[in-house]
């Protein structure tokens, strides 16, 4: 008779599920059933008498899952489950070393640090020591910890071959011998203290080695260095390790995420079962065909085929907007149509490879009323590196405004501490003036007194240097002027915060466009009371788009996320927007060693979050980092097969020449680039055929956009931004270029 336990597997989860004591990998495709297998395994162990429940460690990457694992097997064996040794790898070391405190040299009561406490620990050292935090920035300094200690690197260990990083070292130095002494550790000290007691001492090593009968680790793909190694030693010579992962959804390598464990899991745990699960439960056919056929374009992969047998379901829909403005508006078109439909909100995605992008498309669901939740982030105007830059306008726009100002005093830092602000804060409530009265009277007092009168005058300065300035142009000026984008492109994270900041020109513009940059105030008998200027406008509008349009927890919503946050998600509906290049894929991939296949393998969990329907959505133009920006779509739309694709607009080979665009955003308030692109593009359409905008091909250089252009007749020069060769300037008459 059939055990229940193995009810409903299909043969390779069945497999899975009942290997003999041997080491496996089991390469699990997206929705295709890896925690029934791994969960299914454990119990599979211990109701047969394999082992028993002390006899199994299971690693997990996030509380969540280990929290999901321990629901399921408490439904499926007769056993305390609570004692088992399952969760994540910080969770598992903290656990060991509670244990095992004296081995590791820390203290019986020792304290985790969150990030937050690290970045507090690290400034009281740089204070302490004089050294310059600006030089040597907190997060950045913890990041380079972090790095340092996921690759199992003591300070000892790492190799300095300048200056800047031997003091960084130092730095690293003074924090270990600071955290040994009050007896904390942060996460990554959990798992390298826990490594480092493993190799040090042969007796533990060995009864953990015995102890262990069966490891099971989830998402094995995302391992770092140090876990892997931190495996390798926890696993005894007759350990079977069972890896579950898929290498086509390996996208955290910005984490240190090393892909590489999944190809030496054989040599270094063989011999070793390899196990594919392809049967997907999730989606339909066209859906999965489209995700095979765009990951098979990268090298190296241990190779599997979703498949399902639901059928091929609808094709995929593409839509090709003008702008980023007309790619919103289609897209929440879409979500009407589903709403209207029947399909629940909260089985609607929008997915985009870059925050940035989330504020057009909030924009237009605060303007069509449809509950909206931004998974794993904050909406756009909610974000600290948003609210700073908006307390800085706040301030240009009204000096008396101590909240806005309480926000920037010191941030970015300038000198201007907590005893300072207490010694401000005590001068505006003793005299009855405002903290700015204050300020400017002195009231900070002390050293701070030097730096408060900076920030006065930097105030001030962004005042007159923006007065009577275009909206757009203002909010430029301020994001440099305070020093906001410098900071945070100093940051391990940072270029994502720079991005937003970039993006709230954008936000501006499209202000000025749909409202002319009034707003107007009726009075309690309907009559216009006033006219806002264009700032207050601006300001009281961010604070309305902050409001109450994003659903509370219970309530259902639109989800919108990036697609790092999309993965173990799923959803009826997903829309995959900015299929872009330069976008998605992402311009920094280019760069990187192994970067376009991490974007791949991204757009392949993109595509397989769906289970219906999916739509995939690009840009023409796209005003992005505060700029025009012409584009070449996402080569990523090339590698899925034409037959998948249903085109909700012509299709690129076809697209008709953009009309000369004058981009608000960057050239505002200039009539001479304005009359110059118009002129532009009256010349080359007239004297050439060519428009700025249209999409052509070169014999050596590919498929490219047309993105400025100059002179006329035979002297005309155009600018032209290739998909696989970057920006090109070219004699128009001799370039021999082809409309499309």
């Amino acid at each position: 008779m059939t055990s229940p336990l193995l009810a409903r597997l299909n043969e390779p989860q069945l497999t899975a599920v009942t290997l003999p004591h041997i080491s496996a990998l089991i390469l699990a495709g997206a929705g295709s059933g890896k925690t029934r297998v791994l969960t299914t395994r454990i119990a599979w162990l211990i109701s047969t008498g394999q082992v028993g429940p002390s006899g199994v460690l299971a690693v997990t990457f996030t509380n969540k899952a280990a929290k999901e694992m321990l629901t399921r097997l408490s439904a499926l064996v007769p056993v305390n489950v609570r004692s088992m040794w399952i969760g994540t790898f910080h969770g598992l070391c903290n656990r060991f070393l509670r244990m095992h405190w004296r081995e590791a040299g820390l203290p019986q009561t020792f304290t985790i640090m969150d990030t937050q406490d690290q970045v507090s620990l690290i400034k009281r050292i740089l204070k302490a020591h004089n050294i310059d935090d600006e030089k040597y920035p907190p997060k950045q300094m913890a990041w380079f910890i972090g790095s340092a200690k996921e690759e199992g690197l003591r300070p000892n260990a790492v190799e300095a071959f300048d200056d800047y990083t031997r003091k960084q070292v130092e730095i690293y130095q003074l924090y270990e011998a600071t955290c040994q002494r009050e007896g904390v550790v942060d996460f990554a000290e959990l798992l390298l203290r826990s490594y480092e007691v493993l190799g040090k001492f042969e007796a533990l090593r060995e009864h953990y080695n015995a102890r262990f009968k069966h490891i099971l680790v989830d998402e094995f793909q995302d391992t770092n260095t140090l876990q892997y190694k931190w495996l390798r030693l926890l696993a005894g010579p007759q350990t079977a390790v069972l890896a579950v992962g898929d290498d086509d959804q390996s996208i955290y390598a910005f984490r240190g995420a090393k892909v590489a464990n999944m190809q030496r899991f054989e040599h270094d745990f063989g011999p070793a079962k390899i196990i594919k699960l392809e049967q997907n439960y999730r989606s339909f056919g066209n859906i999965l065909d489209a995700a095979n056929a765009l990951i098979r374009n990268n090298n190296g992969r241990l190779g599997k085929e979703l498949w399902t047998d639901q059928g091929h379901g609808e094709p995929i829909r593409v839509f090709q907007g003008y702008s980023d403005g007309e790619e919103a508006a289609f897209v929440i078109d879409s979500v009407k149509t589903a709403m209207n439909d029947g399909v629940p909100l909260d089985e609607i995605a929008i997915l985009y490879r870059s925050n940035a992008q989330s504020r057009v498309f909030e924009h237009g669901l605060f303007n069509a009323r449809i509950p909206y939740r931004v998974y794993g982030g904050l909406r756009f105007f909610e974000r600290a590196e948003i609210k700073h830059a908006m307390a800085y306008l706040r301030l240009i726009n009204n000096p008396e405004d101590d909240n806005a100002l309480l926000r920037v005093i010191n941030f970015p830092p300038r000198g201007i501490g907590a005893k300072s602000v207490e010694n401000l804060q005590a001068v505006s409530a003793g005299t009855g003036v405002t903290l700015w009265q204050a300020a400017c009277a002195g009231g900070a007092g002390g050293r701070a007194q030097v730096a408060m009168a900076q920030f006065i005058g930097l105030i001030e300065g962004m005042r007159i240097a923006t007065k009577n300035q275009p909206l757009p142009e203002i909010v430029r000026h301020l994001l440099d002027a305070s020093g906001l984008k410098t900071h945070y492109a100093t940051e391990k994270d940072g270029q994502d915060r720079v991005e937003n900041l970039e993006e709230l020109i954008n936000a501006a513009d499209n202000f000025l466009r749909e409202t002319g940059g009034v707003i107007h105030v009726e009075s309690p008998d309907g009559s216009v009371a006033e006219d806002q200027d264009a700032v207050t406008a601006f300001l009281a509008h961010a604070s309305l788009e902050a409001g109450d349009t994003q659903a509370a927890e219970g309530r259902a919503a639109l989800q919108m996320m990036t697609v790092h946050s999309a993965k173990g998600l799923e959803f009826d509906y997903v829309f995959i927007t900015g299929l872009e290049e330069g976008l998605f894929p992402h311009d920094n991939s280019l760069n990187d060693d192994g970067g376009l296949e991490e974007e791949r393998r991204l757009a392949y969990v993109a595509i397989t979050r769906a289970r219906k329907r999916l739509h995939m959505s690009y840009a023409q133009m796209r005003m992005l980092h505060g700029q025009t920006r012409y584009n070449v779509p996402s080569r990523f739309l090339d590698e899925i097969p034409a037959e998948l694709l249903q085109w909700l607009s012509a299709k690129p080979k076809n697209l008709l020449a953009m009309e000369p665009h004058a981009p608000l955003g960057s050239d505002w308030g200039n009539p001479e680039r304005s009359a110059f692109a118009q002129s532009i593009g009256s010349a080359t359409r007239t004297d050439t055929g060519f428009r700025i905008g249209q999409q052509v091909s070169h014999a050596k250089f590919g498929h490219g956009v047309i993105i400025n252009a100059d002179g006329s007749g035979k002297n005309v020069q155009v600018e032209v931004n290739f998909a696989e060769h970057g920006i090109k300037r070219l004699a128009l008459e001799y370039a021999k270029l082809t409309a499309i």
